[in-house]
C-alpha cells in the first residue's frame, strides 16, 4: 500500500512538472485593460478569459512551438508564436477591427442605395419613390445634390458636366446607350425599370479607378442577387400596361418585366404644346436569370426597347414646322460572374453587347445611324488581411458607329468611326484603424482611334471624427474620349481631362443623415470648333478649358416625425467654360447656380395611404442673346415645380396610384432658340424652349400576386 501511494505521488509530481503556466495581460491599443478576452493555445483545449484588469493565467501540457490566440469582439484576432519552455509573461495589445459597423467608410462623392452598404444616404429603390419622377431613375436622381435640372433633356448632368460625361453600368458592365429616343429639346427617360435592381451607387465625382472614360460621374445599377419569393406584378396605367414575373428554383431564378407605352389616348385628353402626328409609343422588356454556384453567382441580363413617334417641330429658322419621324430599336445583353476562389481571392468578370439603331425623317431628308458597343471586364480582388485588400483588372471597349444622312437636294453624306479602348487599373483599400482609411488607385487607358495613352491617379482618405461623423478627402484625374458628335467627323484629338478635388463631411445616426461636400473640378483639353454646330468641315482643336466649384448639402430624416420621411438637397455651383464654339469663358447654358429639392413621404395609417410631395427649384440658366453685345448674357427665369402623388392600398396587394407633376402649372422656360439672321429691324427673333405640357397626370392600378399575399409595389411608386 505504501509503495502504491509513493508511486501515485511520484506520478502526480511528474505531471505537475510537465505543465506550463501561461500568464499575461490583454489591453487595447491605448493600454486600457480588456475584460473577457478569450486566450487559448491554438489546436488545444487549454485557455481562459481575461479578468477585469485584463490579466489571464492558465496551465497547459503542450510543448515546443505553439500559437497563442487572443480574440475579443470588435478587435482583430491576434496570433502570437510562442515557445512553451521559454515563455515569459507579456502584455498583449489588441488592434481594433476595421470590419465593425461603426468603422470609417470612404464616402467622398458617392451616394449609395441598398447593397448592404454601411452608410446609405438612401434605402433600396428609394430614389424612385419620389413624386414627379414617374418611375424614372434619372428623374429621381435629379432631386439629389450635384445633379442639375435640365428639363429639356431629361439626362443626367452632374456638377458642371454635360450628360455624356456620365457613364452607366449594370452589374459592373457598361451600358453604351442608357437613354431612350427623343427629339430636339424634348426630355427623354432612362431605359431601365427600377424593379429589377437592388441597389444603386451615384457618384458625383472622385470615383474608383475601376471606372473611367467619364469626366464627371458614374451611375452603378446592381440587379437583385436573389428574389424573396415567386410573385407577379400587373400594372394598368393611363400611359400603358406593365407585367412582371419572378420564378425561383433551388439554385436559380428568373425575373422579367414587359411594358407597353402609348401616349395617344392620354394626349387626346390632356392638351400638349407639341404638335404630334403620332405620339410616343414603345414596347420594352427586361429579364434577369441568376444561377448560384458553390462559390459564386452568374447573372444574365437582357433588355430591348422599340419606340416610335412623329411630330411637327417649330424651328425659328424654318417658315414651316419640321416634321420629325423617328423609329428607334435598342438591345442590351449583359453576362456577369462574381465569385471567390483560393485563399482570400475573388473574381468579377463580364461581357456586354449593346445595339442601337435610329431611323429619323426630317421632312424630306433621312438620317440613319447605328451603334454597336461591347465591353469585356475582368477584376481580381485579394484580401490580404482585415486592413489591406488589393483589386486589379482590365477593361476592353469596342464601339462601332455608322451614320448616313440623305439630304433630299444633295444626296448621301456618310460618317462614322470605330474605336477600341483598353484600360488597366489597380486599387488598394488600406485601413490604418477603424477611424482612418485610404483608397489608392491608378488607371491607364489607351484609345486606338485617337492613338493616345493616359494614366490617372486616384486617392481617397477618410477619418472618423466621432461616433457618428467622419471627414473624407478625394483627388483624381479623369480622361474621356471626345463625344460621338465630334468623332464621327474627326479623329485627331487629345483626351478631354478633368481633375477632381473633394472635401466631404458625413453624419449618420438614428435614421438621420447629413452630407456636406465641397468640390472643385479643373477642366482642360476640351474640344472646340469654329462653326455654329459640329460639321464635317469644322476646324477642331483641344484648346478648351474651364472649371466647376461649389457646395452640395443633403439632409435625410426618417425619425423626427412619426410616419414622415423626408430629404432636402441643396447645390451651389459656380462653373465657367470656354469650349465648343464659345467666344469667351462663361457659364454653360445647362448650369443653374442654385438648386433646391424637398422630397417628403407621409404614411397615413387610417387611410392606408402614402402621400408623397416633391418641390424642385433652380435659379435661372444663362443663354446667348445675339441682340446683346456680351456673349451668354441672358438668363431665364427661375425653375419651380411642385409634384404630388397618392398611393392607396385597396387591399394588401392592390394599389391605386395618382400623381400630378408641376401641380401649379408653372410655365418653366429652359432657354431660347434665336434666328440665324436679324429681321428688317435688325433684331434676332426667338422662340422659347419650354416643357411639353403644363402638367403631367398619371393614374395607375398595381396588382401583386404572391404566395404570402402581403407583397405589393408600394416601395416602388
Amino acid at each position: 500500500m505504501n509503495r502504491f501511494f509513493t508511486f501515485l505521488v511520484f506520478f502526480f509530481s511528474l505531471s505537475l512538472m510537465a505543465q506550463t503556466t501561461v500568464t499575461g495581460k490583454v489591453t487595447d491599443h491605448k493600454g486600457k485593460p480588456v475584460e473577457g478576452a478569450n486566450v487559448f493555445i491554438e489546436g488545444a483545449y487549454d485557455g481562459t478569459t481575461s479578468d477585469v484588469t485584463g490579466d489571464f493565467s492558465f496551465t497547459t501540457t503542450e510543448k515546443g512551438e505553439q500559437t497563442l490566440v487572443i480574440t475579443f469582439l470588435s478587435f482583430e484576432t491576434t496570433r502570437i508564436p510562442i515557445v512553451m519552455e521559454s515563455y515569459q509573461p507579456k502584455t498583449f495589445k489588441l488592434r481594433e477591427s476595421v470590419n465593425t459597423l461603426d468603422a470609417v467608410v470612404i464616402s467622398a462623392g458617392t451616394f449609395k442605395a441598398g447593397d448592404n452598404s454601411k452608410v446609405s444616404a438612401l434605402k433600396p429603390l428609394d430614389i424612385v419613390t419620389t413624386a414627379g419622377a414617374a418611375g424614372d431613375i434619372v428623374g429621381a436622381l435629379q432631386t439629389l445634390p450635384g445633379a442639375q435640372i435640365v428639363g429639356e433633356s431629361g439626362r443626367l448632368f452632374v456638377r458642371g458636366g454635360e450628360s455624356d460625361e456620365t457613364q452607366t453600368y449594370i452589374d459592373g458592365i457598361r451600358v453604351a446607350q442608357p437613354y431612350g429616343a427623343t427629339a430636339n429639346n424634348l426630355p427623354t427617360r432612362g431605359r431601365f425599370s427600377p424593379f429589377l435592381f437592388s441597389g444603386m451607387t451615384f457618384s458625383t465625382g472622385g470615383y474608383s479607378a475601376e471606372f473611367g472614360d467619364a469626366l464627371s460621374s458614374v451611375l452603378l445599377l446592381n440587379t437583385i442577387n436573389e428574389p424573396d419569393d415567386e410573385q407577379t406584378h400587373m400594372s394598368y396605367m393611363t400611359v400603358g400596361l406593365g407585367l412582371s414575373n419572378t420564378q425561383k428554383w433551388k439554385k436559380s431564378s428568373l425575373s422579367f418585366n414587359l411594358s407597353y407605352i402609348n401616349l395617344k389616348p392620354y394626349q387626346e385628353i390632356i392638351k400638349q404644346r407639341v404638335d404630334w402626328n403620332k405620339p410616343y409609343q414603345s414596347m420594352s422588356g427586361e429579364t434577369v436569370f441568376r444561377r448560384h454556384f458553390e462559390n459564386g453567382l452568374f447573372k444574365l441580363y437582357a433588355a430591348f426597347d422599340h419606340a416610335t413617334f412623329d411630330l411637327n417641330q417649330k424651328d425659328i429658322n424654318a417658315p414651316e414646322p419640321v416634321r420629325v419621324d423617328t423609329k428607334n430599336d435598342n438591345f442590351y445583353l449583359n453576362a456577369s460572374y462574381k465569385g471567390s476562389f483560393g485563399l482570400g481571392w475573388s473574381l468579377q468578370s463580364g461581357i456586354s453587347f449593346g445595339y442601337s439603331q435610329n431611323k429619323i425623317g426630317l421632312d424630306l431628308d433621312q438620317l440613319r445611324n447605328s451603334e454597336n458597343a461591347s465591353h469585356m471586364k475582368l477584376k481580381l480582388t485579394k484580401k490580404f488581411s482585415e486592413r489591406i485588400n488589393l483589386a486589379f483588372g482590365g477593361d476592353y471597349f469596342i464601339t462601332d458607329f455608322d451614320e448616313n444622312y440623305n439630304e433630299y437636294s444633295y444626296g448621301d453624306f456618310r460618317t462614322g468611326y470605330r474605336n477600341n479602348v483598353a484600360a488597366f487599373y489597380a486599387e488598394s483599400d488600406i485601413f490604418f484603424s477603424k477611424k482612418f482609411a485610404a483608397k489608392l488607385g491608378v488607371r491607364a487607358m489607351n484609345s486606338d482611334l485617337i492613338d493616345q495613352t493616359v494614366v490617372d491617379p486616384r486617392i481617397s482618405l477618410a477619418y472618423k471624427t466621432g461616433k457618428n461623423g467622419q471627414l473624407s478627402l478625394a483627388y483624381g484625374d479623369f480622361h474621356q474620349n471626345p463625344k460621338q458628335d465630334y468623332l464621327k467627323f474627326h479623329s485627331d484629338f487629345n483626351y478631354e481631362k478633368t481633375s477632381h478635388y473633394i472635401l466631404n463631411y458625413l453624419y449618420a445616426h438614428n435614421r438621420r443623415t447629413l452630407r456636406a461636400e465641397l468640390f472643385y473640378k479643373d477642366y482642360s483639353d476640351l474640344v472646340k470648333y469654329d462653326t455654329q454646330m459640329p460639321m464635317y468641315n469644322s476646324i477642331y482643336n483641344n484648346n478648351g478649358f474651364g472649371f466647376a466649384k461649389g457646395l452640395d448639402v443633403f439632409w435625410r430624416d426618417s425619425n423626427t416625425f412619426k410616419h414622415v420621411d423626408y430629404w432636402i438637397s441643396y447645390s451651389y455651383i459656380d462653373s465657367k467654360r470656354d469650349y465648343k464654339n464659345y467666344s469667351a469663358e462663361v457659364t454653360p447654358g445647362f448650369v443653374a447656380n442654385h438648386t433646391l429639392s424637398l422630397v417628403g413621404k407621409y404614411w397615413i395609417e387610417d387611410w392606408k395611404s402614402q402621400l408623397s410631395v416633391t418641390n424642385s427649384f433652380a435659379t435661372g440658366r444663362p443663354y446667348n442673346n445675339p441682340n446683346q453685345r456680351t456673349f451668354m448674357n441672358g438668363k431665364t427665369k427661375e425653375y419651380n415645380s411642385l409634384s404630388m402623388s397618392w398611393a392607396y392600398l385597396l387591399s394588401p396587394q392592390k394599389i391605386l396610384y395618382f400623381s400630378v407633376s408641376n401641380v401649379l402649372g408653372r410655365d418653366n422656360v429652359f432657354g431660347y432658340q434665336y434666328a440665324n439672321s436679324p429681321d428688317l429691324a435688325g433684331q434676332f427673333q426667338r422662340q422659347a424652349i419650354t416643357q411639353p405640357a403644363d402638367r403631367f397626370f398619371f393614374i395607375g392600378f398595381f396588382w401583386t400576386i404572391s404566395k404570402d399575399k402581403t407583397k405589393n409595389q408600394l416601395d416602388n411608386l
